[in-house]
């Protein structure tokens, strides 16, 4: 009896049309924040202590921020797969279609296996020329080859932990997704010192320790997806890949994956231009800002992407006011907690700084780039909930475009420009982001208003009853 009634419970809070809309995000949101906390700290536990290593810090996290664009590729891979399906997958479950669900998240995990190796091999092979192409000097060239080795052999661990979580989420299992990334970060805080201070393995013991974390992540979520908990399940007759359907996720991911690549690009842009402007100590600077704006937007992230789920379900549910209901909190939301901590960062920028490096000359040469990175960055709100409506409504097409838009055909130009406008140097390098925001976010945000707002403005008259249930 109490099986069955734990069995209900699970069903009704996977069900995204009854209840409150904004209890259904901040019920997934809580526990996928905090997840993406943890997730950061792989990384950002690697920044803190390469950044106060006992000698040539700042060259050893300078050597670290320059492989950020390869490790970006491989997340956009992740991304591709796994931002591509879990909408796909979430709209499914809302029509009723179990077993479309199933092969879905089988295609998906198929997918970002097969893709894993590709990367692994050919990152091994080309990696140090890569690295010389993106702002790698002799000096850190040693630092940065050191952590991508080792980095790359967990590649398709990276993949599975970050692409088949979603499909944990996507069920309303956030507190199980919240696990997936938790239990690999804890592992991660205890091996870096170990490996990097007690080992003396320095960077490579950073790589280490993120990749074996990796794994254990990995084997979490297949243990979940197929194990009796999960509503729906990754099942052997699903693995193989059907053209039509990979057509749809890659279609529906392609967003996810291109603003993860013109992350890339823009990071390739920005340390090449800033090694011909200011050096690797700008490179250093750029790494820490990076690093910063992880944390910050981590919320926001954690917010939207909670959102999409209960936004697609809803959608596949025709419950379209419920739909509305829920791009207004998310932005509205958003919105408030940028403008908090534009205005925190404006007052304690040394405080953030330090978090990932103690060298005075970084610490002094930082605190304006980050000012000027960070102007007006509540427009980013704009940006993550009119990109977050697209990809949770299936619209492919816009999402695509304005995550080619903002980093593409804004950032890429203006830090090549810039730079050489009014005799800018480093600083219009930094200046392109916020100009980015504001263009970026309205372009995006109006559009969504314009075309998805209006037309789920009226509800068909079939859906009346359900959208009763708000």
């Amino acid at each position: 009896m109490e099986s069955k009634k734990s069995k209900q419970n699970v069903q009704e809070q996977s069900d995204f049309t009854i209840g409150s809309v904004r209890s259904a995000i901040l019920r997934l949101a809580i526990p996928m924040t905090l997840a993406q906390l943890v997730s950061l700290l792989y990384n950002i536990i690697d920044r803190m202590y390469i950044g106060h290593l006992p000698e040539n810090s700042t060259l050893a996290l300078t050597g670290l921020g320059l492989t950020f664009p390869i490790l970006t590729v491989i997340t956009a891979f992740s991304n591709l797969f796994g931002m591509g399906g879990a909408p796909l997958f979430s709209i499914a479950r809302g029509k009723k279609q179990s077993h479309r669900a199933e092969e879905i998240m089988g295609n998906t995990f198929t997918m970002l296996v097969l893709t894993g190796a590709v990367l692994t091999v050919l990152g091994l092979f080309v990696k140090r020329p890569v690295l010389y192409l993106f702002g790698a000097s002799d000096a850190t060239i040693g630092y940065a080859d050191d952590y991508l080795s080792i980095y790359l052999c967990g590649s398709i661990f990276v993949m599975i932990s970050l692409g088949m979580n979603g499909f944990i989420n996507a069920q309303g299992f956030a507190k199980k997704g919240m696990l997936t990334v938790l239990i690999g970060a804890v592992l991660n805080i205890i091996l870096d010192p170990i490996f990097i201070f007690v080992m003396d393995w320095g960077v490579r013991g950073a790589a280490a320790a993120t990749v074996i974390s990796q794994m254990v992540s990995a084997v979490w979520v297949m243990k979940f997806l197929t194990g009796k908990q999960a509503i729906l399940h990754l099942k052997r007759r699903y693995l193989k890949v059907r053209l039509k359907m990979l057509k749809e996720i890659v279609a529906l991911g392609m967003s996810g994956f291109i603003m993860s690549v013109t992350n890339s690009i823009v990071q390739v842009v920005c340390n090449a231009t800033l090694q011909i402007y200011g050096g690797d100590l700008y490179i250093g600077i750029m790494t820490v800002v990076n690093s910063v704006r992880e944390i910050v937007t981590m919320p926001i992230s954690g917010l939207t992407n909670a959102a999409q789920p209960v936004l697609g379900y809803n959608y596949g549910a025709r419950a379209y006011r419920r739909v509305r209901e829920g791009i207004k909190f998310m932005t509205l939301s958003g919105i408030a907690y940028m403008l908090i901590i534009w205005a925190v960062l404006f007052v304690f920028p040394e405080q953030f700084i330090h978090i990932f490096n103690s060298d005075p000359q970084l610490l002094k040469n930082g605190v304006t780039p980050l000012h000027i990175y960070f102007f007006g960055f509540f427009m980013m709100a704009f940006q993550f909930s009119g990109q977050s409506t697209f990809v949770a409504l299936g619209k492919s097409r816009q999402a695509v475009f304005f995550s080619i838009f903002r980093k593409v055909i804004i950032v890429v130009p203006l830090t090549l420009l810039l730079p050489q406008v009014a005799k800018l140097g480093v600083m219009g390098v930094f200046l392109a982001e916020p100009i980015s925001n504001f263009i970026g976010g309205l372009a995006s945000f109006g559009t969504m208003m314009a075309t998805v707002w209006r037309k789920l403005k009226e509800p068909p008259k079939e859906n009346q009853a359900g959208a009763t249930n708000a």
